[in-house]
């Protein structure tokens, strides 16, 4: 069977034909409790949902969640970023060149890599309806077919969140992640009360959320030898010089999150060192497009990746889950948890009702939401 292919310069029609309107609306769920980190504390999920239709009334849906204690961005803006600025970037175009998308969505607006984010994801998700095949096919295919999580546990004193970690752990979870911050010591007592309370398979991961300098290193090499298992982002974001020297002089492999935000990002912190583990948040860095070429300067480099989480809600955790199952460095249990975090999940609670550790990826067209 031959296949036309097309001639030199001519572009090739896109099915479901270009896009034509763009609609956002925003959900909220309440956290089962304050969900709280070393810079902040949130009360509820908030959420902004895209919708991206085509001329023949195919619809792809994402979703982003500005989390201000952890960005600095606001509903309000990452809404006016989307409606005012990318939506009309976007309409007229070919909804499956994602790369095409990007260029327009960057000469449009500089940065706002979460309100791009919302945009990608419903880009994928149509992509894959159009396509009939999961999210998962566009990405490169499937390395795992379930994916393996962590439970991130927030602030709190170290025997309540031992407690949580304990619990969760019972439940099938085998990495923990706990929040600090904002006192080396303090977290070396939260380490050792945390290891106490596992099991012995159990991995912990400490995540300070830039809460620490330099002086910290005596009790980091005291977590390391109480059996903390990774460490995620103990500096400040732009101290890749220190992130390399507590690399070097620690037996704990270094993660970091706030440090890599772009494809630009990750590839210094390869030329300087800095980390053994690069967590790729899908809205962090501006959708699954950017993601993938973060992901192979990771495998490039031979270091490993955790796909993270802000947290969000079922949609935009859906597209972190496919990505984490089409990565074959991503050996980190990825932090996809927002949807078991709040009360009751909106927006695909058939996938996230029943979860022990580990997450089954959707095989229906696009992402596998409930919408």
């Amino acid at each position: 069977m031959s296949v036309a292919l097309p001639r030199p310069g001519e572009r090739p029609s896109a099915t479901g034909g270009p896009i034509t309107a763009i609609r956002t609306r925003v959900v909220r769920a309440p956290y089962r409790r304050p969900f709280q980190i070393s810079s902040g504390v949130s009360t509820e999920l908030i959420s902004l949902v895209a919708e991206v239709e085509t001329a023949d009334g195919a619809i792809g849906v994402g979703e982003t969640s500005p989390m201000t204690a952890y960005t600095g961005e606001t509903l309000a803006g990452v809404a006016a970023a989307v409606e005012e600025h990318l939506s009309p970037a976007l309409i007229g175009l070919d909804p499956l060149d994602r790369a095409g998308a990007h260029v327009a969505m960057d000469v449009a607006l500089r940065g706002q890599h979460v309100a791009k984010a919302a945009l990608d994801i419903a880009l994928h998700d149509l992509a894959g309806r159009l396509a009939g095949w999961p999210v998962t096919a566009l990405l490169g295919g499937r390395v795992r077919e379930r994916v393996p999580i962590a439970w991130v546990v927030g602030l709190g004193t170290p025997d309540e969140m031992a407690a949580e970690a304990a619990d969760y752990a019972g439940r099938g979870f085998r990495h923990i992640k706990v929040k600090g911050g904002h006192d080396p010591e303090r977290d070396l007592d939260l380490v050792r009360t945390v290891r106490a309370a596992l099991p012995a398979d159990a991995e912990l991961c400490l995540d300070a959320n830039e809460g620490y300098d330099l002086s910290a290193l005596p009790a980091l090499a005291r977590m390391a030898d109480a059996g903390l298992s990774l460490l995620e982002q103990p500096l400040p974001h732009w101290d890749l010089v220190g992130l390399a020297r507590l690399r070097e002089r620690l037996d704990v492999p270094v993660m970091v999150d706030e440090s890599m935000q772009s494809p630009q990002d990750a590839l210094e912190i390869v030329r300087r060192g800095a980390a053994d583990v690069l967590n790729i948040k899908i809205l962090k860095v501006g959708g699954l497009h950017p993601a993938l070429r973060i992901a192979a300067i990771a495998e490039a480099a031979g270091l490993a990746v955790k796909v993270g989480s802000m947290p969000e809600l079922g949609v935009a955790t859906l597209a972190a889950l496919h990505l984490a199952s089409a990565l074959p460095g991503a050996t980190v249990p990825a932090d996809l948890v927002g949807p078991l975090l709040v009360r009751e999940e909106p927006l695909a609670p058939s996938v996230f009702t029943a979860v022990d550790g580990w997450v089954d990826v959707p095989t229906a067209p696009g992402l596998g939401h409930d919408l």
